[in-house]
Order: structure tokens, then sequence, then C-alpha cells
């Protein structure tokens, strides 16, 4: 079976925006944007849209690439301290003048709905209620809409990137599914993926995991996204592997649906939190 992604966030946004109607105030997303690179500005664009149809407040603060760090830091921290912001973003890859690390580790973590903080981290791995990274969230919410067992399965992660690998393991972990995180130096790769239950894949090589690599029956996640001829394609080979796997995500049209919906989950999720 196809996992429909655009189904999924399509029903989650239903219900999302009727628990954000029934607000008595407006939630505000902050997106801090470094520079004019134009696939982050319509990441940005996408995030906004949907800001306006689920009634949230949107603020775009765009500054000069050549901003210093501590002028970056001094803006994530008037941020913090408003009152009036429920999350805030600042949208990557940044300038190489600029350490990642130390600018989202000046993130409010209790707005941080990137969910990439080292505490937010931390409480994840301790299985805490905490903000967890878009995409990661997406794939359980997809696993969960379709009632794909977790508990007791083999779960093989293929990439162990902060976004994506390492955080969906932890939450597949922490579902206790048996997790094996495997990566570039990882020897007998196929032998691994073909006793898994469910693969995740996340490395940005088009077609890598082939039918050869994929027990009968087992669920593929395909995280990635290549442009091959023109056209968009997974990590995973999904013409072959689409009549073997009990379960598989198409590529467009699968956790790429979800990672943007996500975002506004966390925004909301940052009320909750306040209150802890």
């Amino acid at each position: 079976m196809i996992i429909d992604g655009k189904k999924v966030r399509e029903d989650k946004l239903r219900d999302l925006k009727a628990r954000i109607d029934a607000l008595d105030k407006k939630l505000t997303l902050v997106v801090v944007k470094v520079g004019s690179d134009e696939a982050s500005g319509v990441y940005v664009k996408q995030k906004e849209r949907l800001a306006k149809e689920l009634g949230v407040n949107f603020i775009s603060r765009v500054l000069p690439s050549d901003v210093t760090e501590s002028e970056l830091i001094s803006v994530i921290n008037e941020y913090n301290m408003d009152k009036l912001v429920n999350g805030i973003i600042v949208q990557l890859p940044l300038p190489k003048h600029i350490n990642e690390t130390r600018i989202i580790n000046s993130i409010d973590v209790n707005k941080d709905v990137d969910g990439l903080t080292i505490l937010n981290t931390g409480k994840l791995f301790q299985n805490m209620d905490t903000l967890v990274s878009c995409t990661s969230s997406g794939i359980i919410d997809m696993l969960d809409y379709y009632n794909i067992k977790v508990s007791g399965k083999n779960a093989v992660v293929i990439g162990r990137s902060l976004l994506v690998g390492k955080p969906v393991s932890m939450l597949l972990n922490n579902r206790n599914a048996t997790v094996t995180m495997c990566h570039s130096k990882t020897e007998n790769l196929s032998e691994i993926t073909r006793k898994a239950d469910i693969i995740v894949i996340a490395i940005g090589v088009p077609n890598f995991l082939t039918s050869d690599m994929v027990k009968e029956g087992a669920v593929v996640i395909d995280v990635g996204i290549n442009r091959v001829n023109g056209k968009l394609v997974g990590d995973a080979a999904f013409e072959e592997l689409k009549e073997k796997c009990s379960y598989i995500t198409p590529v467009p049209g699968g956790v790429g649906q979800m990672t943007v919906y996500e975002l506004y989950e966390n925004v909301y999720k940052t009320l909750k939190l306040k209150n802890m």
C-alpha cells in the first residue's frame, strides 16, 4: 500500500485548525532568515502560506548575509523575550561565518519549534514530552495514521543526521522498536536491511534502497528528495519496491507533505510546554 502523505496531512490539518480556532488568542511564529538564498526563500513561503491557512501570525525577519553572529543572537533574544511569540525558527543553512549550533542553541527551548536545541534533543533521548524535529514527528504520525505496528518490530534507520536519522531513531526506540542506525561506515548494510520490518532512509542518494535489500512485506519510509533528469525521486527505488512492501511512501507525496504541518503542531504544543 502506498502511504498518502497528502491525505494524512489534510486530515490532521483539519484537527489542528479546529484546535487553533478554539484558542482565545492567536499563535505567533517568527522565522529568521539570513541572506537571499533562493531555496530558503521557497521554504519560508511554504511556512507562510500554511500560517495563513491556520490563522497563525507569521513574522518573517530577513537579515543581510554579512550579519554577525552576535547581531543574529541579539535578534533571536528579542523574540525569546517577547511573550506574544510562541515559536522561533532560524532558517538553515546559515552563511559559513556563523556557527549554526551556537545560533540554534540561543533559541528559547520552549520556542524551539524545529526541535533542534541540545536541551530538546536531550529530552527526546530521555523520552520526555518535548519539541521534536518536524520530519521525524511526521514519520511517526504517518505510521500511526495507517496503524502500522512499531512496538517489538525491527527498525533500520539509514542516515544519522540531527534533522532526521537520530531523532527518528529515538522516537522509534521510545515506541519499543528494536532500532539499528546505519550510515556510510556501516558494513554489510544489505544484510541488516533485509531483516528489517521498518526501514527509514534519509541519505540523499537517489534510488539507493533497492528490492534486493528489502524483505517481503517490509515498511519503507523514504525521506530523500533528489532531482534526477528534472524529476523528483527518493532514496528508495519506488517502482521496484512498491509491490514488495506492505507500505511505502512515494516521493513526492510522502513524508515531505508532513514536515511543515508538524511545524505548526509544535507551535501549538508550545502552549502546553509553557504551562509545565
